[in-house]
Formats: structure tokens, sequence, C-alpha cells
């Protein structure tokens, strides 16, 4: 895990927190409190048990071993300066801190409780705020191509095309689904979209169905096969290298099914392979917060220590996880973002007390 799995554009910020905190000691740290963990496919790591109470049961139980009193009726409706400390208010009444620690994610999962307070919080303490958007959310899509495919996936190239930038190039798994796109291509790409959108960019996004596959290659690949094979349809040769549901899709929407190899025009062989290797993704919208598995955005990471996650506006006041400006694709990055960020902020702490 490196900072370049963040899109954060401080990534020297990031890379110190990183190790200070490594993704190899917090599987330790797991291990250590009674998590199993096992490794699957692309270095992700899960409990043996496949569940996230058995994450949630074990970080309580440490919480609770360690002295740490966890008050879940007491929820945070303010945060103030009160000289050298903090007022907190709160639904049973004010508290007073030496220290706070703002760890309140984001605005993703509201219904995890992430609802956005704790940028409000450090806007009132003097923080500035970064626009957020969604990230790693589904892509909703125009038109009906995507619908009939719903449950395929396959391994795709997703673009996403700013106006101004050099295109951003995100490969993986894609599946579609009765609404649009999701799966890693699709969910990494979300980002870029909505950042290009906050900043009121042109934003298009396409997709190759054949990552690394040039025009060129696969025109030379259907004149090849036009030879040997003329009167082989359009569907079933796409389907050589295509899922068959999906090469059907393609011969359909150019209204092509049936159409033998050897009777395509010029025109039409070249449009069925742009279809396939630089497909417009008509994004509508993604499917929001609510489906987003983090935010991009947030409290710039110029307003806080790396060597402590203290602010530098507000002494005492340390912030950490989804409520600073640093998220990363998916696989797991963005929990070792929290769990780095939030070790670098309790040594500082333990260090002071």
């Amino acid at each position: 895990m490196e900072a370049a799995d963040f899109w954060a554009a401080g990534s020297p910020f990031v890379r110190r927190v990183l190790r200070a905190f490594p993704a190899a000691r917090a599987a330790a740290f797991f291990r250590e409190i009674g998590v199993a963990l096992h490794e699957e496919p692309g270095g992700k790591l899960f409990p043996d048990t496949n569940r996230a109470r058995t994450v949630l049961d074990a970080l309580l139980g440490e919480a609770s071993r360690r002295g740490v009193s966890v008050e879940t009726s007491r929820r945070v409706t303010a945060v103030a300066r009160d000289g050298p400390g903090f007022r907190l208010g709160t639904a049973s009444g004010i508290v007073a801190a030496r220290r706070v620690v703002l760890a309140t994610g984001g605005l993703s999962l509201p219904k995890t409780g992430s609802d956005g307070a704790g940028y409000a919080f450090a806007a009132s303490l003097g923080h500035t705020l970064v626009p957020t958007t969604p990230a790693l959310a589904p892509l909703v899509l125009e038109g009906g191509f995507h619908a009939p495919l719903t449950g395929v996936s396959l391994e795709a190239e997703v673009a996403v095309h700013a106006a101004g930038r050099k295109p951003v190039r995100i490969r993986g798994p894609l599946l579609f689904t009765h609404f649009g796109v999701s799966g890693p291509a699709a969910l990494n790409a979300s980002r870029f979209w909505h950042r290009a959108r906050a900043e009121g960019q042109e934003v298009r996004v396409t997709v190759s169905l054949l990552p690394g596959e040039r025009f060129e290659d696969l025109e030379a690949w259907l004149l090849e096969l036009v030879k040997s094979r003329p009167r082989l349809g359009i569907e079933g040769a796409l389907a050589l290298r295509l899922p068959a549901a999906v090469a059907e899709g393609v011969a359909r929407e150019l209204g092509l099914v049936g159409t033998a190899l050897g009777r395509l025009r010029r025109e039409e062989r070249r449009a069925v392979i742009r279809s396939v290797v630089d497909r417009p993704l008509l994004v509508r919208d993604s499917r929001g917060y609510a489906f987003a598995e983090v935010t991009s955005g947030g409290i710039p990471l110029s307003e806080v220590d790396p060597a402590t996650m203290e602010s530098r506006l507000c002494p005492g006041l340390f912030l950490v996880g989804e409520v600073l400006d640093v998220d990363g694709r998916i696989g797991g990055f963005n929990f070792q973002w929290a769990w780095s960020s939030a070790f670098v902020a309790a040594s500082a702490l333990a260090a002071v007390s």
C-alpha cells in the first residue's frame, strides 16, 4: 500500500502517515485482538468469519479492556473553543475537553451515521473545506444498452475525459447493472467524474471492453476472420473475445444481429470496433452518497500537521480519516488511511497526556 493508491494532491503527507502505521502493522494489530485474517485475490485482507461485526466487536472489546468509555447516547452537536480547551455541546448537556479528535467520517453511507457534521465542526474552529463529492459510487447511465446485460462482468478500461486535462484511465472489472455500471473500474472512475463536475469542467466517459486492444489491431483481426469465416455473424465473432451477451448487445445496438462478417460494409465494421474499444458511457450521475463508499474532498491537508494530525489553525484539535481531503481507490485503502491517521493522532496525544 503506497501513497499512489490515494488521489490526494498532497501525497508526501499521505506517505508519511501511512509509513507510521503501515498495512502490515494494522493486520498484526487485528490478529493480536483476536481477528483472524485471510488474504483474497488482489491482496485484500478479510476476517475469516467474513463478517464486519467480528471487527467491530474486537475493537469495542479492546477499547473496553484499555478503559475507554464509549458514550453512544451523547451525540455531539457543536464544538467550540473554551480557553485552552473545548466545550462540546451534546444532546444531554455540555462536556469540557482538553483536546478533541474529529473522526466523524464524511457524507458517504449516511445510514451508518455519516452526516458531514465533522466538516461543520472544523469550519466553526477556523478550517476551510475542499468541496465534497461522492467517490467509489456506482454510475447511472443514459440509454438502454446496459439493462439487458445486468449481472454481466468483464475486464474493461474506463477513461474519464475532463476538458483541458489528460484522460484518467482506470482498468479493472466492470459490472453491468439495471441502472448503469458498477464494479471496481466504474467505482474508481466515479471520483474523477464527480471532481470534474464539481470544478465546472466538461467531462465525458468512455470505456474499452477489450482493454489494451487498439482499433487497428481489432480491425486486422476482424479482416482475418472475414477471410476464414465469412459467414460467421458479427455477434458470433465478437463472442470470441467478449461475453456472449455483450457481443449480442453491441450487434443489436448497431442493427447488425445476424449480419455475416463477409457482408459488413467498411463503415459498419468500424462502428462495431468503436463500440468495443472506444464506447461512450453516457453518465447521468452516480448513485450518490447513499451508495458511495467514501467521500472525496474535506479539510485541506495543508491545515494539518502530518507528524501529529493536529490542526495548524486550532491547537488541541486533531483531524483523522475521511474528514480530511484524502480518498483512495477501492480495495481497503480508505480503511487503512483511517487507521494510520488515527494511530498518528493517538501517538501524539499519548505523548502529551
